[in-house]
């Protein structure tokens, strides 16, 4: 490919619907969903994609049963056993409300932040309890914090206080079109490609796919 994109966003859509579908429980599309995350973060690395960032768990994730929000936590917790992050010398960095994270889902993050912070390969934003809108907002009250002027307030600014860069190519899968509040600032510009696939059935072909329509695709940014 030509044109790999620098940073990649995908939206991991459609874990609890594969389960259903397939008459089983919930837990086991969210199990299936963790171990296809593993395998597309390789695949990113191989393809030379500098910047990740996978939406796991959004803002509004949190009106789910307490039941599921558990499970989901004991498995955000797993993040520090994946060796891979330091083997492949991808550096991890979890962007969302972490003070809404149970303490020892807080704990583990930080962890495997400190393990992997000075690796260059490849840097990984997993989001959780994260919300584009709430970014903003912590954009903005780092901004009055810093006492900038208004005359200086501008585009560049806001960018800077964000927490994380622009994008180049957004994926959602699980059968939507939307990007559900995901780096809405960020997502200006990108490209957004829909896959009528659950998560867990997601391959390294739609991957391919999806780089590829992004490598032969002209982007004008509005010009």
């Amino acid at each position: 490919m030509k044109n790999i994109p620098n940073h990649l966003g995908i939206i991991l859509d459609g874990n609890r619907r594969w389960a259903k579908e397939k008459n089983l429980p919930v837990f086991e599309g969210h199990k299936k969903g963790m171990e296809k995350v593993k395998k597309i973060i390789k695949a990113c690395k191989k393809r030379g994609i500098k910047v990740l960032t996978l939406f796991v768990f959004s803002t509004e994730n949190w009106k789910r049963t307490k039941k599921e929000i558990n499970y989901l936590m004991d498995l955000i917790k797993s993040i520090k056993d994946i060796a891979e992050f330091d083997k492949y010398g991808i550096r991890v960095i979890i962007i969302g409300q972490r003070d809404r994270l149970y303490r020892d889902v807080q704990k583990a993050i930080k962890d495997v932040e400190n393990r992997t912070k000075n690796n260059k390969a490849m840097i990984l934003n997993i989001a959780l309890s994260y919300g584009g809108r709430a970014e903003i907002v912590e954009a903005i009250k780092n901004i009055i914090k810093k006492k900038i002027s208004l005359k200086k307030i501008n585009e560049d600014v806001i960018s800077k206080n964000l927490w994380t860069s622009d994008l180049d190519l957004i994926i959602r899968t699980g059968k939507e079109k939307r990007i559900s509040n995901f780096l809405i600032w960020q997502a200006a510009y990108s490209e957004i490609f829909f896959f009528d696939k659950y998560w867990p059935d997601f391959t390294e072909k739609e991957l391919d796919k999806a780089l590829n329509e992004y490598s032969n695709h002209l982007r004008r940014f509005g010009k």
